[in-house]
């Protein structure tokens, strides 16, 4: 391998390396708090729509504010959104209003 090709092999690793980290950051959202799915995810949703009196589970991310092991992001029967933060047993830490939501136009209050 020449001089030329090496120098053209490590810039396209260092492009494809910056590309998937990019991605990941991406995937992971800005507050590096990831999404997650399966058996533990459906009870944290039971139990921040028990908590809401209802609505509409968007996500639920492994969380670490606020002494929360989970968030669940809870869309409310009236159309508010808040943020449902809940301990390793379920139980809820705190529910705050969505801070995106308060940025379009929403209360972003605490419920």
């Amino acid at each position: 391998m020449n001089k030329r090709t090496k120098v053209a092999a490590v810039v396209g690793g260092a492009v494809v390396i910056a590309g998937v980290a990019g991605g990941v950051a991406v995937a992971t959202g800005d507050d590096g708090d990831v999404t997650v799915t399966g058996p533990e995810a459906d009870r944290a949703t039971q139990a921040a729509l028990a908590a809401t009196h209802g609505g509409t589970a968007n996500s639920v991310e492994r969380d670490s504010e606020d002494g929360a092991t989970w968030e669940v992001e809870v869309t409310k029967e009236d159309g508010s959104t808040v943020d449902v933060r809940l301990d390793e047993q379920m139980q809820v830490v705190v529910i705050e209003g969505d801070h995106e939501d308060a940025g379009e136009g929403g209360s972003g209050g605490d419920d």
